[in-house]
């Protein structure tokens, strides 16, 4: 498998080396050279595959040329040993629950992916292998799970201060060992701004191997596009058009359902579904891209003010007619995602956390234009891990799974810096001296 630059598209290297670099030299984010269209019949049997089997044929057709078969079905079986359930809510809604992995939430399917990945294409090199990484919440802790321990990696987690809820932090700050946890005076996209500074920093790189755990790594990408399939293959039986609301922040989610799209998957419409931090819908309305400041909500993983994924979902779709056509943009304040939280646990029981709620409005007012599909909307982390935020707005006690208890009971262990890049440079190469 071969990738370009979204910056150069003459700038090709091999799935390798773009993993391990992270982002290309340019600065630009990797996309794949060719995508492989799998073929009508195999979408059409989608549901007699068992989930191990659905993900390495995808995972095959995409980059089967770059390991054996072997190494590459047993990576799929050992990282996907949890289940990704559609969960029928009422009438045409169905709720696509990702937060039965280790860490609770979606990004345990592209970090887990990505170590392993990245673990077999560094096996042999006799360097440490520095991984960054910026989170709004859940990336960090899925990185750090996926990571740990594992020999010849040191991982730098960089997280805003004040801005990740408490149960976020404790999975992001109690791990010690290879994982070091840096918490920063500013918002996520400072610490963004930082990873990229330290994976385009010549110099540094000259001394030191780095790479990033973000979605701006292909690596992160493509397995994203798995749980597209799982889900469809669920449905499909129903025979009516499928949509997805996507809740959306650094946009590589729905970046991954755009790729299982371009493989052939018969997707309808994806939803963009943001917080008030809505440079995307805007863009989608206007046509012209306006980067903020990120604001601070109670769906915190979404408060991405200049997301990374845009580059890529401008190289999918180069033509903006064509942008406007394949994505609807919405946006929803703290209030409303509070209502709809409330609403929907007063009539079906069920806990949205904030980020799928917002999935769950944008998508009830795409469906009320379109009644003829089946919504489904991405439940992307467990209700527990918005605790004090979810109990507060519902009114309930909510008990904490086992895996958020252990890290509730562990101390936080991070470092607290001002947002200056040298200080984090400083941080890497002191844990490199020990």
């Amino acid at each position: 498998m071969q990738v370009y630059s979204t910056r150069n598209h003459q700038q090709i290297v091999s799935l390798k080396e773009a993993v391990v670099r992270g982002l290309a030299e340019d600065g630009g984010l990797y996309m794949p050279l060719h995508i492989p269209i799998l073929s009508p019949d195999f979408i059409k049997n989608l549901s007699k595959l068992s989930q191990t089997e659905l993900f390495y044929a995808i995972a095959q057709n995409m980059i089967g040329d770059t390991m054996p078969p072997q190494t590459l079905h047993d990576i799929i079986e050992e990282v996907f040993n949890f289940d990704l359930p559609v969960v029928h809510l009422h009438d045409a809604m169905y709720s696509l629950e990702l937060f039965h992995g280790p860490t609770l939430a979606f990004k345990d399917v592209g970090a887990r992916f990505m170590s392993r990945l990245l673990a077999y294409f560094y096996r042999n090199e006799n360097q440490t292998l520095q991984v960054v990484v910026a989170t709004s919440g859940d990336t960090g802790s899925a990185v750090a799970a996926g990571f740990y321990e594992v020999p010849g990696i040191q991982v730098f987690i960089l997280y805003p201060k004040g801005k990740v809820s408490y149960l976020q932090e404790k999975q992001l700050t109690t791990w010690g060992k290879n994982i070091t946890a840096i918490e920063v005076e500013g918002t996520f996209d400072d610490c963004q701004v930082l990873v990229k500074q330290l994976l385009s920093d010549t110099e540094l790189n000259a001394k030191l191997k780095i790479t990033s755990a973000n979605s701006i790594n292909i690596a992160r990408l493509i397995p994203q596009s798995f749980y597209y399939f799982s889900s469809f293959a669920q449905l499909q039986s129903l025979g009516k058009p499928i949509v997805y609301a996507v809740p959306s922040g650094n946009f590589g989610n729905l970046t991954g359902g755009i790729l299982a799209q371009k493989m052939g998957l018969p997707i309808r419409q994806y939803v963009a579904a943001t917080n008030i931090n809505d440079v995307v819908p805007q863009y989608l309305k206007s046509g012209l891209y306006q980067p903020q400041s990120s604001k601070a909500t109670i769906s915190n993983a979404m408060d991405v003010g200049a997301p990374s994924n845009l580059e890529r979902l401008q190289h999918f779709f180069p033509h903006f007619p064509d942008f406007q056509k394949g994505i609807s943009g919405y946006s929803y304040t703290d209030q409303q995602t509070s209502e709809i939280m409330q609403d929907v646990y007063r009539k079906y029981g069920y806990i949205l956390d904030p980020h799928g709620a917002v999935a769950y409005l944008g998508l009830t007012d795409y469906r009320k234009e379109h009644p003829d599909t089946i919504g489904v909307f991405l439940e992307t982390a467990h209700p527990a891990k918005f605790k004090d935020t979810v109990e507060s707005i519902l009114g309930i006690s909510l008990a904490l799974p086992e895996s958020l208890q252990v890290f509730a009971n562990k101390e936080k262990k991070s470092i607290c810096i001002d947002n200056h890049y040298q200080t984090v440079v400083d941080i890497i190469q002191s844990k490199n001296l020990n």
